[in-house]
Parts: structure tokens; C-alpha cells; sequence
């Protein structure tokens, strides 16, 4: 091999259909997610400046995007419920008891305020790649489900549940 030689060692492709999601605080939702990305990432930068030319610089506060996940809605709800659940306990709408219950368990069980959400990035041979934690995650939207009795055929309801976290890794496995 010469020192300009830059052919990869993995000439293989990032398959979109080979990953696993998985958040202990809503196990239902794992099995039966369709769609999920990796969110994007922006470095405001800082500016310097000079009497010719604002001169940008990198800056010191990064911004992440909103993490969503859309599943399909099993017969009994439970997937949908879950985070339906996690959603009204943190918003309170009608007192103050889910709100005290989800207080009550311990941060690192993943079954308080705030739970942990793993995306497993999967290799060609459907190994675990890579490992993409959204640390401090909590839902801020669960769309709405649409009945429709036009549709000739069958298509099973989705739903998409978007979540704040405080940062993302990305780890090696």
C-alpha cells in the first residue's frame, strides 16, 4: 500500500433499512418503528470583528435538532399510549399526580422525566456499528391518529413522537 493510497478498508454502503430504536421508558414502540434519523448538528460560529471584514470564528454553542421517531400503531395502542402517557405526566393537564408519580423514579431506571433513546446503527451483516444515545431525551409532540374509510386498501396508521434531549454520542460498538 502507498502512501496516497486512499481506497477505503469497508467499500460497503450505510443501508437505511439496518437499524434497531430502542427507550426502556416505552418498550412497545420499540418493535414497531418505521422511521428514524440521526438529528442534525449546527456550531453557531462567533464573529470577530475587524474594520474590513467580519472574521467568523468557531463558536461555543452547538444546537441539535429535533429527534423523531414514526411508528406504526398496534390494535391495542399500548405504543402509542406509552408516550401519550409520558407526554400528559410531564404537562399535567388535569393535576398534579402523574407529574408526582414520574418524579418519584429514579432518573438512570429511564422511567422518570426523562429517559435515555438508543439508536443501533446495524452493519451489512446486520451487526450492532454503531450506537447513537440521545442523552435526556422527552417527548414534546405525539401526532394525531386518522381514521379514513376512503382508502381501497389497508394502510395501517403511523403515528411520529419528536423528542428534546440535552446532547447526542455517537459510539463505536
Amino acid at each position: 500500500m502507498t502512501a496516497i493510497d486512499d481506497t477505503p478498508e469497508n467499500k460497503n454502503f450505510l443501508s437505511p433499512l439496518n437499524f434497531k430504536f430502542q427507550v426502556k421508558k416505552c418498550p412497545h414502540v420499540n418493535f414497531f418503528v418505521q422511521k428514524v434519523g440521526i438529528p442534525d448538528i449546527s456550531l453557531s460560529p462567533a464573529i470577530f470583528p475587524n474594520p474590513m471584514v467580519k472574521i467568523p470564528l468557531p463558536g461555543d454553542h452547538m444546537t441539535y435538532g429535533d429527534f423523531s421517531v414514526t411508528f406504526k400503531i398496534d390494535e391495542d395502542l399500548q405504543n402509542y399510549l406509552e408516550i401519550h402517557k409520558w407526554i400528559k405526566d410531564l404537562g399535567k393537564p388535569v393535576d398534579f399526580q402523574g407529574r408526582y408519580d414520574i418524579r418519584q423514579q429514579k432518573e438512570y431506571t429511564g422511567e422518570g422525566e426523562k429517559s435515555d433513546l438508543s439508536l443501533l446503527v446495524l452493519s451489512s451483516s446486520m451487526a450492532v456499528n454503531y450506537e447513537v444515545v440521545m442523552v435526556d431525551a422527552f417527548p414534546v409532540s405525539l401526532t394525531g391518529i386518522q381514521f379514513n374509510t376512503v382508502d381501497r386498501d389497508v394502510v395501517y396508521l403511523n403515528s411520529t413522537a419528536t423528542f428534546k434531549y440535552s446532547y447526542y454520542d455517537i459510539n463505536r460498538a
